[in-house]
């Protein structure tokens, strides 16, 4: 880490858009390591993941929000009110638009929600390689006629293209300080939890057309080995025993897939061998459970 110096720059980047703007894709980018799950299932993010880049002497925190939507379910309340709170406590705010998606109905109410937010604000529109130029600049200029933005942003979250001068501007947006973190921490969300969130998006990548979306992963143990591996267990919890069924598959192999798909990924983030042992239970009505809500880092909203 650098000595603490006039030099060094550290701050926070709030990254807030709809469902499916590519919120994730684009942290994980930046990051250049993989620290948010990315699922074709919209409001996967649940919790506030940081992912933590460098570039030059500047450290940037990002805070990867939950897609800001319409809010029906408790657990929706409590994600939104999540996001807000990122953009409000962040040195910079990014505004991420999936341009196949334009000025729709979503990115009209936060435009709205954004005017209040009293930070710099940057528009990055996402996805450009799946759009004509010429739309692209159209759609640049509606946004920035709707609200002020510092600069805009064309990106391909998925490509890489154009994510390196983003890059660059946020570092130079950083405010003068120490580093937060060490240089080689890529994350401050816990590795327990990184894992399980990787095993969930595991889950929504095979079932995402039959499973519901309230489905969640606890890592219940972490277990160093003497040899240098890791023993993880994970408990899938559903709402139905017909869901668990469906999570199990005929013969296990549906969960054991799963399992496989994770272990490999977990296994570069903790750098080590690991054995991941899953096991599915049926909690009813967890969703309304505020315990697991601590555990997701959101604040529980009543009534």
């Amino acid at each position: 880490m650098p000595e603490p110096s006039s030099e060094t720059r550290c701050g926070f980047v709030a990254l807030i858009g709809a469902p499916n703007a590519g919120k994730s894709t684009l942290l994980n980018a930046l990051v250049g390591s993989k620290v948010s799950i990315v699922s074709r299932k919209v409001q996967t993010t649940r919790t506030v993941v940081r992912g933590i880049a460098i570039e030059g002497q500047a450290q940037i925190v990002f805070v990867d929000t939950p897609g800001i939507f319409k809010p029906k379910r408790r657990l929706d309340r409590a994600m939104v009110t999540s996001a807000w709170g990122g953009a409000g406590d962040a040195d910079v705010v990014c505004l991420l638009v999936d341009v196949r998606k334009g000025v729709d109905e979503e990115n009209e109410a936060i435009l709205g929600r954004l005017a209040e937010v009293r930070r710099p604000r940057m528009l990055v529109l996402n996805k450009i390689d799946l759009i004509e130029r010429p739309k692209l600049l159209e759609l640049a200029a509606a946004l920035n006629a709707r609200l002020s933005f510092e600069e805009t942003f064309m990106v391909s979250a998925l490509t890489g293209d154009g994510v390196g001068d983003l890059k660059r501007k946020l570092a130079a947006l950083m405010p003068p300080g120490p580093w937060l973190y060490p240089e080689d921490q890529i994350s401050d969300a816990p590795l327990r939890m990184l894992a399980a969130e990787i095993t969930r998006e595991k889950i929504y990548e095979r079932l995402h057309e039959e499973l519901p979306y309230r489905s969640t992963v606890e890592t219940d143990q972490w277990q160093q080995r003497e040899d240098g591996s890791v023993r993880i267990e994970q408990t899938i919890f559903v709402e139905r025993e017909s869901q668990r069924k469906i999570v199990l598959g005929k013969g296990g192999q549906t969960i054991k897939a799963i399992g496989q798909a994770a272990r490999k990924e977990i296994a570069e983030i903790a750098e080590a061998p690991v054995h991941l042992f899953l096991f599915v239970k049926v909690r009813e009505n967890w969703a309304d459970d505020p315990e697991r809500y601590r555990e997701m880092g959101l604040e529980f909203p009543r009534g």
